[in-house]
C-alpha cells in the first residue's frame, strides 16, 4: 500500500523558504500554525485528525529545520501573513 504524502516540500531552509512553505500549506489546505503538534490536530468539520503519523512527522522535522536555520520567532513571522491572508486581513505593504 502507497503512502500518500501531501506535505509540499521545503524547498530551502530560510526566511523566503518558510514564507513559500506556508504558502504552500495554505494552497494545499494544509495550513497549520508551527506552535501546534500537527499529530494533535483535529478537522472540526469531520472530527478526524488532519495529518497521518507519517505527515505528522514530516511536518516536525520541517518546522525544527526552520528552527534551526532562522529561529522559532521568525518562523512565526514567516507564517503570519499567511494566516492573515487567511482570515482576510490586508497587511499593509
Amino acid at each position: 500500500m502507497e503512502i500518500l504524502n501531501r506535505i509540499p516540500e521545503l524547498r530551502e531552509a530560510s526566511f523566503d523558504g518558510a514564507l513559500t512553505w506556508f504558502s504552500d500549506m495554505k494552497v494545499a489546505n494544509l495550513l497549520f500554525h508551527p506552535d501546534d503538534d500537527p499529530a494533535e490536530i483535529i478537522r472540526i468539520k469531520t472530527g478526524h485528525k488532519m495529518f497521518s503519523e507519517v505527515e505528522s512527522s514530516i511536518l516536525r522535522t520541517i518546522i525544527d529545520t526552520l528552527d534551526l536555520a532562522i529561529g522559532h520567532d521568525s518562523v512565526i513571522e514567516a507564517a503570519y501573513p499567511i494566516f492573515m491572508n487567511c482570515t482576510g486581513i490586508q497587511l499593509d505593504s
